[in-house]
């Protein structure tokens, strides 16, 4: 009973990361923390889906669709959707209408369904006709700029585009980032001192709300289904 994940960086600044996955007998998973919305298509028993995800500010259970087959895109932060506002899909999602295995709807228009080898060609596509728009005050903030606003427009403005404080966004990206050194076999007092949690409680509270495991879990590979690409060590 396992969930197969793979993911994948992109060369599209619009994009975060495309992941695919199978499941195999698997009716439930640990949703974990995320400050990504995305676009999801699965099919199951022949027919087809298509979803928009929004960004997650807890871990949860959620359910799977056994024997479904995923392909996702999982957006840039400060990219949104110009029909629904990044803050109305936190914590939710929409399924979208009329998905079929060749096109979707989204913003009033069919779109063709992407492969994983195809979702830089779709985003493009959605960039140019203005379906997906973006902030660039995030990106400047994200790479360590200083925009000529003030303080409390740029924090206004970064919840807009994304439905999340900074605050939250570097709390769910430490978290994660701890899960992946974590299941790759790093010692949790390890973790602490590099992502700089003031000790393993604390680190320990942060997993459970954001990642819904604990350190022992993760280094272990237990606790079941969960929807991150985590690689474990080698063993001989």
């Amino acid at each position: 009973m396992k969930l197969r994940f793979t993911t994948r960086a992109s060369d599209s600044p619009w994009i975060d990361t495309v992941w695919t996955c199978t499941s195999e007998q698997v009716t439930q998973m640990t949703s974990v923390a995320t400050v990504n919305w995305g676009l999801v298509f699965w099919t199951q028993e022949g027919r087809a889906y298509a979803a928009v995800s929004g960004p997650e500010t807890g871990a949860s259970v959620a359910p799977v669709p056994p024997g479904a087959t995923f392909v996702g895109i999982e957006f840039s932060l400060g990219a949104s959707l110009r029909s629904v506002p990044t803050p109305a899909l936190v914590d939710a999602g929409a399924e979208l209408p009329d998905a079929t295995r060749r096109t979707f709807r989204l913003d009033g228009t069919r779109w063709e369904t992407p492969g994983p080898d195809d979702a830089e060609a779709l985003v493009g596509r959605l960039v140019r006709a203005g379906a997906v728009v973006r902030d660039p005050l995030v990106t400047e903030v994200r790479v360590g700029g200083r925009p000529a606003v003030s303080a409390r427009t740029v924090e206004r403005r970064f919840r807009a585009a994304t439905g999340l404080t900074q605050g939250a966004v570097r709390q769910i990206e430490r978290a994660r980032e701890a899960a992946m050194l974590l299941a790759g076999g790093l010692a949790a007092a390890d973790v602490v001192g590099r992502l700089a949690y003031y000790d393993e409680p604390h680190l320990a509270r942060a997993l459970q709300r954001y990642v819904g495991r604990t350190a022992r879990q993760l280094r272990a590979g237990a606790g079941g289904a969960i929807a991150l690409d985590l690689v474990q060590p080698a063993t001989s």
